[in-house]
């Protein structure tokens, strides 16, 4: 069979659609669930040419987070915009649709996964996605119309991953946590959050 010629144009409206497709399997299915074979299969090309735009699998799941961030953000301003929700009502929507995020649509990455994920990362790559994570939280908080300093996105960005891995990570990952308990810990935490997220907004300006 000849080898196709793939315009640059092609090749970046197949990068998008693997991207894409990506998302749309990791957000339903998990990112462990999720192969390969399934993203490059329902885009219709070789492995081969899989591995010409994305070395590996986990160069493609970061490029699906990236993918993700802006439609999170667009997410946030949709719920404070909806006068259905109180500002609590809006900001704990939120938070509980990344906790549970194959039910939203939203790709939520697993202990484990993030420890195989930055093990195989550049120190170049680590960095850009420190950064466009610091953003995405600061933006989100911004969206909540709190002041986003340093220090608060830094805490945000922790106690919104930690109720999101945890919820997770019950059984499999934290086997002698109380499984029967999980939905309650999750909400504690998220309203715990919430309430540190309302002071901040209180607070005066410096």
């Amino acid at each position: 069979m000849p080898k196709v010629a793939y315009s640059d144009e092609d090749r970046e409206r197949i990068r998008k659609q693997l991207v894409e497709a990506g998302l749309e399997m990791m957000a339903k299915q998990g990112i462990q669930h999720t192969t390969v074979e399934q993203v490059y299969t329902k885009v219709g090309i070789s492995r081969t040419f899989f591995y010409s735009f994305f070395p590996t699998k986990e160069d493609l799941i970061v490029e699906t987070l990236y993918l993700q961030q802006p439609r999170i953000i667009q997410y946030v301003q949709t719920l404070m915009a909806d006068s259905a929700f109180s500002w609590r009502e809006a900001v704990k929507t939120f938070l509980h649709a990344c906790c549970y995020g194959e039910k939203n649509g939203i790709a939520v990455l697993t202990v484990e996964e993030q420890q195989l994920i930055f093990r195989r990362l550049s120190k170049e790559s680590y960095q850009v996605f420190r950064q466009k994570q610091r953003r995405l939280f600061g933006e989100i908080l911004e969206t909540f119309g709190i002041r986003a300093d340093t220090a608060r996105i830094n805490l945000f960005t922790n106690l919104s991953l930690a109720a999101m891995v945890v919820r997770r990570a019950i059984p499999n990952t934290l086997p002698l946590f109380v499984p029967e308990a999980a939905d309650e810990t999750v909400d504690f935490q998220l309203n715990a959050i919430v309430e540190i997220l309302e002071t901040w907004k209180a607070a005066p300006a410096p």
